[in-house]
């Protein structure tokens, strides 16, 4: 029985942990400053000594909750077709927020716009 124990263990153990502030910002793609500044302003970091440390899953919920929109960083060991649904998913589901502008007059809507020729 005790080897169930260990199996279960294991898989409860995260599966990567950044640690230090040089891991933490190549994760991100910031520089250690930046990273810096934003755990002091709530990003989620442990310390642990004189090190701090998270993991790639914590930062992408608290970067998700940050902008109000789903967020996931991508690694070497991310499925980029999923995470294209995902957030294809995401973008069909959300009502837009202002009206389609015309890329050639970004002060018009797409209902004020008319062709050569047509009339009300």
């Amino acid at each position: 029985m005790p080897k169930r124990a260990k199996k279960r263990q294991a898989s409860k153990m995260p599966q990567e942990t950044l640690k230090g502030w040089q891991q933490i910002a190549a994760f991100l793609g910031e520089p250690p400053s930046l990273v810096q500044r934003w755990a002091s302003d709530g990003m989620p970091v442990r310390k642990q000594g004189r090190y701090v440390e998270t993991t790639p899953d914590e930062l992408n919920a608290w970067l998700g909750k940050e902008s109000g929109k789903p967020v996931h960083v991508a690694t070497e060991n991310t499925d980029l077709t999923a995470e294209l649904k995902r957030g294809l998913s995401f973008v069909r589901h959300e009502k837009p927020s202002k009206p389609l502008r015309e890329a050639g007059n970004p002060g018009a809507t797409t209902e004020s716009v008319r062709k050569p020729g047509e009339t009300n």
